[in-house]
């Protein structure tokens, strides 16, 4: 059996050490998707919700959500980001998908904060939404590509 990576000779949770690791230029790419009414996605759109202009709330929270993630994923490394963008797919009549990519130069990856950022984001949309489409569904948060770091590059297929 392999040894696990992030528990210590006890069993007991730990936090890898990473301090050994080379720097390399690392970038992490996720998407989501929140499901909804088209009259919802007219209003998103149009940035007419009660609540203001959903896809730019949602792009500060994702933004901010990458930053934070060391603080929500208990045995993440905190990572010094170079870049993080928040994208999104307007080009379906019924959801909105979300692009997160996260950069960074380091000794561990960006993928956790991509997913946290798609997922932060796709909760804003629904949390600005919410009063016209309690329906909404958020689906599909995945890691969509890796590069960097002695794993390499990952594509999903």
């Amino acid at each position: 059996m392999p040894k696990l990576t992030h528990l210590n000779s006890s069993g007991e949770a730990r936090m890898v050490d990473v301090g050994q690791k080379p720097d390399t230029q690392r970038e992490a790419v996720a998407t989501g998707r929140v499901i909804m009414k088209p009259e919802t996605l007219k209003q998103i759109k149009a940035a007419s919700l009660k609540k203001g202009d959903a896809l730019a709330v949602a792009r500060v929270a994702g933004i901010m959500a990458a930053k934070k993630t060391p603080d929500l994923i208990p045995l993440c490394h905190p990572i010094l980001t170079n870049e993080i963008a928040i994208d999104f797919d307007l080009s379906a009549e019924d959801s909105i998908g979300i692009i997160a990519t996260v950069k960074c130069l380091g000794k561990t990856g960006a993928e956790m904060e991509a997913m946290v950022a798609a997922s932060v984001a796709a909760l804003t949309i629904y949390d600005m939404g919410k009063s016209v489409d309690r329906g909404m569904t958020i689906t599909g948060i995945s890691l969509e590509s890796k590069s960097g770091g002695k794993s390499g590059v990952y594509k999903r297929k």
